[in-house]
């Protein structure tokens, strides 16, 4: 790259607000699912974003990235920005056919004691990404290489739109094998609490269940 180099710390944020780290705990037992339900079905990210490897699943606090398309800088300046348990939320602006991610991310960011990436995009490396362990929710494998363009760009921490959500950064994000959520920062605790509620609820509907009684009765909807 040839011309002026844009300062990153002109689009970086570093003071975010995160949840209560027992809430955060609580929160990795629960299913994506659940939470999106309970929430009142909000925060549902693209159903393209799948973990990248069986048995992934990520639960932190969101560092979002929104990066240039075809370019990575931005995502290696992210697992830097980001603290242990943290979870990189990235968009590519629409440029969705690149592998924006790999084995050296994965190994840089397990190092730094990331909890994740969640990107609405590709990646490669897939057996390295499943070996190192560090959980990676990406749109799909894609071999294309990516740029770097030190005048490009980009923002840390400010507010990203994944298809029809609106990730700030210090959301919560939980994903695992049926996709990922985002709960906004004020609402975890409610979330929380309405997810334990309604597991609960579930469980007592598989005991009816078990013992002979029909969805329709135990709904209702029999009538």
């Amino acid at each position: 790259m040839t011309g002026p180099r844009f300062n990153p710390a002109e689009t970086t944020r570093l003071d975010i607000q995160r949840p209560d780290t027992a809430l955060i705990k609580a929160a990795g037992k629960l299913p994506s699912a659940t939470l999106h339900e309970a929430a009142g079905k909000i925060g549902a990210l693209p159903a393209a974003i799948q973990p990248v490897a069986p048995g992934f699943k990520v639960c932190g606090p969101a560092v979002t990235v929104h990066s240039p398309g075809g370019d990575n800088l931005w995502l290696h300046r992210a697992i830097y920005a980001a603290q242990p348990g943290d979870v990189l939320v990235v968009s590519v602006s629409e440029a969705y056919e690149h592998g924006y991610w790999g084995e050296i991310m994965s190994t840089a960011s397990k190092v730094r004691g990331l909890a994740g990436l969640v990107i609405n995009g590709c990646v490669r490396d897939q057996r390295l990404l499943s070996e190192i362990g560090f959980p990676v929710f990406a749109r799909g494998l894609c071999i294309r290489g990516t740029g770097k363009d030190f005048g490009a760009r980009g923002w840390i921490n400010a507010p990203i739109r994944l298809d029809d959500v609106t990730v700030n950064a210090g959301d919560l994000i939980v994903g695992d094998e049926d996709g990922v959520v985002c709960i906004p920062r004020e609402q975890v605790a409610t979330a929380i609490a309405a997810s334990e509620a309604r597991e609960a609820a579930e469980a007592q509907q598989l005991k009816r269940l078990e013992a002979g009684e029909s969805t329709l009765s135990i709904f209702g909807w029999d009538q």
